[in-house]
């Protein structure tokens, strides 16, 4: 016997009928193009008077090219494809020819590896531009010389200090001696180490230029404990971002204590011992990448493409003014494997987030530590909060 075909109702019918054009149209629908320019340039550091591991010559571009295929891995379904045009330079007329260049060929969003005099020269030439900071920890940046078009996932060079000296001020290391190098970076980040002494209420004793010029290869164990010989201190800290005499002082101060700063326990954005909350498949898809670790730069990057990404899903396009507008807002949490969901703020465009302090081979601590409150978020106590901020910003 012949059964009846079963009803359908009216209403399920008519919904059919409004979703198959909708389904359709996305069908045939182009995906939304997303170009972004990767601009690289870091500077010649010069004849170096101890062996250190240099930097790749490829970080940061790694870390953005990655980003690209996360990106894309879900921009399909989303009907946006993500491509990155890179370039790497030896100069910074070089590096602004390149930016010139990709600005003509329709690119308005940039992740930028440079120092902050390249990064100024780039904000003022492409006005109507995105520009990510992922190369330049400079706190004049964050703080009084503000670039209304540019967005920091660095963290700068205060953010880092205020990471480590909370560290110092829950162990209770309240004593410090400073030991700076010879370059204007070193200078810098010394500014930031005492800034943030001062903001902490920890006290520096005694600090040292470091002077000599000779090989501390062969000279370490004679020249250290007689030049950090002074008052009696907790730690010292240190101040030599090239790395010309900062790893020789571990286990040749004067007095047994730890060192801390740009060598010994040192705050950084990423580091391949961060593997929580996801970032060991971070890691990992990035080493199979790269063939190498992912350092700061790296993830700098990946965080200023991952931004850009996360904002033209919510938005469906990719204007430049609209993106930064939403990123600046808390409307858009992002994840950057960290534990916390990140953002940027609002008064000086740098990304909220949290700061590993690792020695070379494993994490020790990550900041904010317990017990450093803030009124509104606790990621603002590092680095420059609303009121220490005197540039006007976007």
């Amino acid at each position: 016997m012949h059964k009846p075909a079963p009803l359908i109702p009216t209403c399920l019918l008519a919904l059919a009928s409004l979703l198959l054009p909708l389904s359709a149209s996305q069908a045939g629908e182009e995906p939304l193009q997303v170009r972004i320019g990767y601009l690289g340039y870091r500077p010649d550091p010069g004849p170096l008077l101890s062996n250190i591991i240099p930097e790749p010559a490829d970080a940061g571009l790694q870390g953005a090219q990655l980003a690209i295929v996360d990106s894309n891995s879900t921009g399909r379904f989303l009907k946006q494809q993500f491509q990155l045009d890179s370039v790497s330079v030896d100069s910074p007329a070089a590096l602004l020819q390149a930016a010139r260049a990709q600005h003509d060929q329709g690119l308005r969003l940039f992740v930028v590896n440079a120092p902050a005099a390249s990064l100024r020269e780039l904000s003022a030439a492409l006005p109507d531009s995105l520009l990510f900071n992922a190369g330049s920890p400079d706190d004049r940046l964050r703080s009084s010389q503000c670039l209304g078009n540019v967005l920091h996932s660095l963290p700068g060079r205060a953010m880092l200090a205020d990471a480590l000296v909370q560290f110092m001020a829950l162990r209770k290391w309240q004593r410090a001696l400073l030991i700076v190098g010879q370059t204007e970076n070193d200078r810098a980040y010394a500014d930031a180490l005492r800034r943030a002494m001062q903001r902490f209420g920890l006290k520096i004793v005694a600090e040292k230029a470091w002077t000599f010029d000779n090989d501390q290869r062969r000279s370490a164990q004679a020249d250290m404990p007689l030049f950090t010989q002074t008052a009696e201190y907790d730690v010292v800290l240190v101040a030599d971002e090239r790395g010309d005499f900062g790893e020789y002082l571990p286990y040749q101060t004067w007095y047994p204590r730890p060192v801390a700063g740009t060598q010994g326990l040192t705050p950084t954005g990423w580091h391949k011992s961060v593997e929580t909350f996801g970032a060991a498949q971070l890691q990992k898809r990035f080493e199979a990448q790269a063939g190498r670790w992912m350092n700061d730069r790296d993830f700098a990057a990946w965080m200023a493409v991952r931004s850009v990404a996360s904002a033209v899903s919510k938005l469906r396009q990719a204007e430049p003014r609209a993106l930064q507008a939403l990123l600046l807002s808390d409307q858009l949490p992002l994840d950057g494997f960290k534990g916390r969901k990140l953002s940027y703020r609002p008064w000086n465009g740098e990304l909220r987030q949290p700061i590993p302090l690792v020695q070379p081979r494993a994490l020790v601590s990550t900041s904010p530590q317990d017990g450093f409150l803030h009124p509104f978020n606790e990621m603002d106590s590092l680095g420059y909060d609303r009121p220490e901020v005197t540039c006007r910003y976007p």
